[in-house]
């Protein structure tokens, strides 16, 4: 491998010839060896574009010729349009606000550039990684820039679709099941009647609710720290600049950002984050309780519940020929367990804040990424390869509301509470119907139970 000797702050570098990082990187690759995990691409390009929008904002501003300007952005488009995207080997284990990354990007940046002005790479001339690249920029207002960037894009563009496919899944097999009267079910006991379609209708519920929370989350997390630099004072910002920067990146990625008001509170804190996971864990928490119930309501099919029919997707076993399984249950449900503790080291993570920086900022974003890619994806499998294809097992239903004792609940206000206890005890103990437990009773006659014991009739508000 041929090298080239690059300068910093600190000294002499080697790096190889063939890459377009410089001696900032470098240092990063030989201090921080640890472990495989890496910076993801969508902050990468998150924080490509508030370089774009600096070198447009800086050039309108006077501060940075047409020249630099037009090779800068050259540059970036590259990036955004998928190249270069190996220059990038930041791992996330690195310093807490990110600086390692920001000097990648600034680096990889320069030397593109002045290879595409016909200079030689690390000669920082015509374009400085710092001077340049960086102008009224720091790594402590341009990361936290580039992390709310990549968030919120991947939740808009990824996220809130597959959740809102779900949801419309959800209720179109409410609908469809709306007639389909069954037994209800508490503490995993028989309980009074509901219809499969009421019961579906509480997953639509639950869904449109966490849509709801996560919309609301994003109101913080589209406040942008961009132009509070170092600590949060825009030390080296000209006037006006953080209100440039936030519409230039408006309009670079489609999405209308707004400047943090506050920028220490933007720069030494994530709260944005930290409340918007908050709402992919509640999201979580309801995904594992539905597919809890596919899984519940699936199972069998012959000894289990057998109510739904999901589709057979695999084989579900190396052994037992014919064995179906809730496979897309079984990987959402880890997903979610995943976003949740996830969840946890965010929380955790987003409390490091120390006077005016959080020193947990690649930790953060690694993880909230996970999270939004692993609830995209996994809630859109489960939709196509699961929801879409559950049919109803009305004989099964049938079966099974014919014979609930829980049934009886319909009497409590005609015989009362402990005469239709007894009819309850008495039919379970002497495997009886219900009817004939209350005939032989005395309690009703057959027309009398017939009338006020309807399924039917139960499963809406009524005596």
């Amino acid at each position: 491998m041929e090298f080239r000797v690059e300068k910093d702050s600190i000294g002499e570098v080697k790096v190889s010839k063939e890459v377009y990082y410089g001696a900032q990187t470098q240092r990063a690759l030989n201090n921080f060896a640890i472990s495989k995990e890496k910076i993801p691409v969508e902050l990468i390009k998150a924080y490509v574009v508030v370089k774009k929008a600096a070198a447009l904002v800086n050039n309108e501003l006077k501060l940075l010729d047409d020249y630099k300007k037009d090779l800068i952005i050259q540059t970036c488009d590259e990036i955004i349009g998928g190249k270069l995207k190996d220059q990038f080997p930041i791992g996330v284990w690195q310093t807490g606000s990110g600086t390692q990354t920001n000097m990648n990007v600034n680096e990889v940046i320069s030397n593109r550039a002045i290879e595409i002005a016909g200079g030689k790479k690390g000669s920082k001339n015509p374009i400085h990684p710092n001077d340049h690249v960086n102008m009224s920029q720091s790594t402590n207002d341009t990361f936290p820039t580039a992390m709310n960037i990549s968030s919120v894009k991947l939740i808009e563009s990824s996220l809130m679709p597959s959740l809102k496919k779900m949801k419309k899944a959800l209720h179109n097999k409410s609908i469809e099941f709306e007639e389909y009267i069954k037994v209800g079910r508490t503490h995993l006991m028989d309980a009074t009647p509901i219809t499969l379609g009421q019961e579906f209708s509480g997953y639509v519920s639950q869904i449109d609710h966490g849509i709801k929370t996560l919309e609301n989350s994003l109101l913080h997390l589209k406040e942008l720290a961009i132009g509070g630099t170092a600590v949060g004072t825009g030390l080296n910002t000209p006037v006006g600049y953080s209100d440039l920067m936030v519409n230039k990146i408006s309009k670079l990625t489609g999405i209308t950002f707004v400047k943090a008001n506050n920028k220490f509170e933007a720069i030494a804190s994530h709260d944005a984050i930290v409340e918007a996971s908050g709402a992919l864990k509640t999201i979580a928490t309801s995904l594992i309780k539905i597919a809890n119930d596919i899984r519940w309501l699936s199972s069998g099919p012959r000894c289990g519940i057998n109510e739904i029919k999901i589709p057979a997707n695999e084989p579900g076993s190396s052994i037992m020929p014919g064995k179906i399984n809730p496979t897309q249950a079984e990987a959402l449900i880890q997903s979610c367990f995943q976003v949740i503790g996830n969840d946890n080291t965010i929380t955790i993570a987003g409390s490091s804040g120390s006077f005016e920086l959080n020193v947990c900022k690649p930790l953060i974003i690694y993880n909230f990424i996970q999270s939004i890619k692993i609830l995209s994806d996994a809630s859109l499998s489960f939709t196509e390869n699961c929801i879409n294809g559950i049919e109803a097992n009305k004989k099964m239903m049938e079966h099974y509301l014919k014979n609930s004792l829980m049934l009886i609940t319909a009497l409590s206000p005609i015989i009362g509470y402990d005469k239709a206890a007894k009819i309850a005890e008495k039919a379970y103990n002497e495997d009886k119907t219900l009817k004939k437990a209350a005939i032989e009773l005395g309690y009703l006659t057959e027309e009398e139970f017939d009338k006020h014991v309807r399924p039917k009739r139960m499963i809406k508000p009524g005596i």
